[in-house]
């Protein structure tokens, strides 16, 4: 299947800034990565502020459905937040890239206030959607010693973009399945604390 120019631009950057951060590449190195010239990608976008704008965009829509499936595909709090952890994971590639918010988060100076703001409502996102699991861990007791919700989900955010930037350090994955060890030993363990 062929991509769109647009399409293929927004993959090329969106991976581009996850690996390197949004100041680590230019329209120049799209151009070449999509076969273009650079003149070409300033139609699409017509600043690096309206690519990062769009690409902030796409990959919140894209988040809030793999959070709808996680949501739709696990019954229980211990099974979405393991979905959710493992989502996570995968983005790091390895220790490869990061996830396109923490990506964006380190380069914050170069960004315009409006893609502040979609990073903004990005994590007001995505604190609900983990809000969410912790309130299902509490009722079905599957997440362990859960007490005040919205406290775990913006506790939990912290240490999955704080993971992701250890793991990309390192280059390895290591890192972020360390610090996610004592967050995945609650799934699963309150019905076991009743035993």
């Amino acid at each position: 299947m062929i991509r769109d120019t647009k399409t293929a631009l927004l993959d090329v950057a969106e991976h581009a800034a996850r690996a390197r951060g949004f100041d680590g590449f230019s329209y120049a190195d799209l151009a070449e990565a999509v076969g273009i010239r650079k003149a070409s990608i300033h139609y699409h976008f017509p600043s690096k502020a309206d690519l990062s704008a769009a690409m902030m965009d796409r990959y919140h829509a894209v988040l809030e459905s793999e959070c709808r499936k996680i949501e739709t595909t696990y019954n229980t709090g211990s099974d979405q937040l393991l979905a959710l952890i493992q989502l996570y994971r995968d983005a790091l590639n390895n220790g490869k890239t990061l996830c396109l918010c923490v990506a964006l988060i380190s380069s914050r100076e170069s960004l315009p206030a409006d893609v502040i703001k979609k990073l903004k409502a990005f994590h007001t996102m995505m604190t609900k959607k983990i809000e969410a699991i912790f309130e299902l861990g509490m009722q079905d007791r599957s997440i362990a010693h859960v007490s005040t919700p919205r406290a775990e989900a913006h506790a939990a955010l912290a240490l999955l973009e704080g993971a992701h930037l250890t793991a990309r350090a390192a280059e390895e994955i290591q890192p972020f399945d360390e610090a996610m060890s004592l967050l995945k030993i609650r799934c699963h363990g309150a019905a076991q604390d009743q035993q």
